[in-house]
């Protein structure tokens, strides 16, 4: 059973979708879930897990929305204002939501204190309760304020998207290592493999850039804490889906059956509480 931790949806609008820069034209149009069928279908890909592309609840209505009337949509991490007066009621309604699982908040954008907010922690508590995930989205600076973050709430369940952006195109390493180390003392914490091909060199990356940081990664979470993800539509900057899948089937060949059901959809399945 293969579970896709991670991929996106949108009808794309130049506005709404401004981070879409125009050296990205490859992903400036609509991808929609009649576009991945065919994919999944190829790939034996089970179901997948719909994050957030932008920050409204527009968004997250509208990823409800595919998941009610496309099968193959398990999950949708969704938006909500987690700094809002009013979190409490609105993470309340979306959690009648069966598709509903978890938030996620495009950290990447904010200043490294933004994840020590009191306003923004306070909405982090109300997750737990209502059995709902939390998707950190940050760059490698963020990483010492998200280890105070997930330290503070050991009954959320948290996970770092995209390995948290190292660098890998430029090849650094030690700093981004010693941080995983530490987040990943924190047994609430998850990581998605996931995002990697974007943070090389978009036209000449290679399996060998990658498998430092992937030996990081597995040496500090182990193959129970790690998800499969293809970050689909976004990784069609550098390749395609299929050859995403490849990358991480090549690298964890060598672990047992159990790790590897665990890492491409397993561990999916248990941290999302996917149907």
């Amino acid at each position: 059973m293969i579970i896709d931790s991670h991929q996106h949806f949108w009808k794309y609008h130049p506005v709404k979708d401004a981070w879409i820069t125009n050296d990205m034209k490859i992903i400036q149009q609509d991808f929609l879930p009649e576009h991945l069928a065919p994919i999944f279908q190829t790939l034996n890909i089970e179901g997948c897990v719909a994050v957030q592309a932008d920050q409204s609840e527009e968004e997250t209505e509208f990823l409800l929305g595919l998941a009610k009337t496309n099968d193959f949509i398990k999950g949708v991490v969704g938006w909500v204002d987690l700094s809002s007066p009013n979190v409490s009621s609105r993470l309340e309604h979306y959690a009648q939501n069966p598709y509903f699982k978890g938030v996620r908040h495009i950290l990447q954008a904010e200043k490294e204190d933004f994840l020590l907010d009191p306003k923004f922690q306070f909405g982090i508590s109300q997750l737990s309760a209502l059995n709902l995930t939390y998707d950190i989205l940050v760059y490698p600076t963020h990483l010492k304020n998200t280890a105070t973050l997930v330290s503070k709430f050991p009954e959320n369940k948290f996970v770092l998207d995209h390995l948290a952006k190292p660098y890998i195109k430029s090849g650094e390493i030690e700093q981004w290592k010693k941080d995983i180390q530490r987040i990943a003392q924190y047994p609430n914490v998850y990581c998605k493999l996931s995002g990697y091909v974007t943070e090389a060199d978009l036209a000449n990356w290679k399996y060998e850039d990658f498998v430092p940081y992937f030996d990081v990664i597995f040496e500090a979470f182990g193959a129970y804490r790690v998800l499969f993800g293809s970050d689909w539509p976004v990784c069609l900057l550098a390749t395609e889906y299929e050859e995403v899948l490849n990358i991480v089937n090549r690298y964890i060949n060598e672990l047992n059956l159990d790790e590897k059901q665990a890492i491409l959809g397993g561990n999916a399945s248990r941290f999302y509480n996917l149907n």
